[in-house]
């Protein structure tokens, strides 16, 4: 195998694999593991997403067995992501609404070089909803559709916080300063401009990092905002996001090169000649009202 890495071939490969994958998780019966939650009743975890993962980190080894692998159910602090070539892998992303056969999960496969997004799968199986990319060649929807879904010619500018529609998660970390600074930046958001608040036209929570990222890509959602997901849950809809167009930057005031484990970020959607990103980043900056520290 070359040195350096075929992204085709990688993007490829995780297209069947995410196929694969993807008949685990809906012939299942989805029970929470014995073992019970990660951190609290909101973090769960699945006999299926231990199995979907090792699945997924089984097949990579075999055809890629000098790539480091960095998967949510077998990460320990013990083994931080690296710059080595690594696939990045979230078995189940939306375990909650897997759990509650809430149509809205799917698999992330992430491939990063130097800690930089490459190539990105993502796909819903329950609704049979693929979205992939690779640096440089573009984002596609079902290999065939090319993102954003407006196309270039209908794309519109970005016209502030007033006129979006964003994406926000109540996350599993229920308590603490990271908590507070996420319900007091909700209201913000939420409340009239009369008030001080942006007054967005309307909050959505798909419960799945990668799919509301995803819904960015194709431009039906404006921002999603987070602070509290991981790699995993952001590498494969990253390249995915900046193939369609649309920019990634930090969730907290000042951040435009957002590390890929940094754990605050805001997605934005794509604009012709990305009028109105940047300036929509800086406001919704000014309704962050805290810090975020993770």
């Amino acid at each position: 195998m070359s040195d350096t890495p075929d992204l085709q071939e990688i993007h490829d490969f995780l297209i069947d694999i995410a196929a694969e994958a993807g008949k685990v998780i809906t012939t299942s019966l989805p029970r929470i593991d014995s073992t019970g939650s990660k951190k609290n009743s909101s973090d769960l975890v699945t006999e299926y997403d231990k199995a979907v993962e090792s699945m997924v980190s089984q097949k990579l080894q075999a055809k890629y067995p000098t790539y480091d692998f960095h998967g949510e159910e077998t990460y320990t602090p013990e083994k931080p992501l690296t710059d080595k070539p690594t696939f990045i892998v979230d078995p189940i992303d939306g375990t909650v609404n897997f759990v509650h056969g809430f149509p809205s999960s799917c698999i992330s496969l992430g491939f990063a070089v130097n800690r930089k997004p490459l190539v990105g799968v993502v796909y819903n199986p329950f609704t049979k909803t693929l979205y992939s990319a690779i640096q440089g060649r573009g984002a596609f929807l079902n290999r065939e559709t090319r993102l954003p879904l407006k196309g270039d010619d209908n794309l519109e500018p970005l016209q502030g916080l007033e006129n979006a529609l964003i994406a926000l998660e109540w996350g599993s970390e229920r308590s603490g300063s990271n908590w507070e600074t996420k319900v007091r930046t909700f209201e913000s958001l939420g409340k009239t401009r009369e008030a001080g608040g942006a007054m967005v036209h309307s909050i959505r929570s798909l419960g799945s990092a990668a799919l509301n990222i995803c819904a960015v890509a194709t431009g039906s959602i404006d921002l999603y905002w987070e602070g509290g997901c991981w790699a995993w849950d952001v590498c494969a809809a990253w390249v995915i996001l900046s193939e369609a167009g649309g920019i990634m930057a930090g969730g907290v005031q000042g951040d435009w090169s957002p590390a890929i484990d940094g754990r605050a970020y805001l997605a934005v959607r794509p604009a012709p000649n990305g009028q109105g990103q940047k300036e929509i980043v800086e406001e919704l900056w000014s309704h962050v009202k805290g810090s975020l520290v993770y």
